[in-house]
């Protein structure tokens, strides 16, 4: 195939979806209900946190970014519960406000589940590699613009709306290079693991007789958003 025929098979707008799908797929099965996208995508200028549970994590290596979900106290407690019952948590044993610490710790494990997902994708279907932190889940009252080094030289935003089950809304962020992947030979991509196994473990690794996380204290979260210049 000769220069000229290369097919650009990859950019932007299929990062996005397949991001999207990784929600889709980690969140309805967490929660056993439909978790949806919507089909239209808004492009924005810039990524914010917002209320009532906002959380982030960066990733790095093939490609950079940042990803934001932005959770409404409604939508943040109908996934939380939703997940927690699945696991066999008495209801009475769930906390009642999305500002406990146990709501945010289960938000968070959530997100490094999906985001986990979506670079193993990544690492398949594109034969590249992307490392992600451990993502950070704040409780606000108020819109924090969020500008950090995610090494992006040619940034693009978008912001997608989800609906859970329940007909609550929550909102992913991604903010990319300008990306473009373009296929030079044939290859198969390797077989993604199975899906249930992955949920299995994952509850399994949250058993109700071990204690979640705690979160960092005031102290902690205050150095975390000085240092993102907040």
């Amino acid at each position: 195939m000769s220069p000229k025929e290369k097919t650009v098979v990859f950019g932007t707008e299929d990062v996005l979806v397949s991001l999207c799908d990784s929600v889709t797929k980690v969140l309805t099965m967490a929660t056993h209900s439909q978790i949806r996208y919507s089909a239209m995508v808004q492009r924005i200028s810039k990524t914010c946190l917002k209320p009532d549970i906002g959380c982030f994590v960066l990733f790095d290596g093939g490609f950079s970014g940042l990803v934001i979900l932005n959770f409404s106290a409604q939508a943040a407690m109908e996934i939380y519960e939703s997940y927690m019952l699945s696991m066999g948590i008495p209801k009475d044993g769930l906390a009642s406000s999305f500002t406990s610490d146990e709501v945010s710790n289960v938000m968070g494990e959530l997100m490094n589940q999906i985001v986990g997902d979506f670079t193993g994708k990544i690492g398949r279907e594109l034969q590249t590699h992307i490392t992600q932190n451990q993502p950070k889940m704040l409780a606000i009252n108020k819109q924090v613009m969020l500008s950090v080094d995610a090494n992006l030289d040619q940034p693009e935003a978008r912001r997608v709306t989800f609906y859970t089950g329940g007909n609550n809304i929550f909102y992913l962020e991604l903010a990319i290079d300008h990306t473009e992947f373009i296929k030079i030979y044939d290859f198969e991509p390797h077989a993604a693991p199975d899906p249930d196994e992955l949920i299995a473990q994952a509850n399994g690794n949250s058993k109700a007789s071990e204690p979640l996380p705690s979160l960092p204290d005031n102290d902690d979260n205050d150095e975390l958003l000085k240092s993102l210049g907040m």
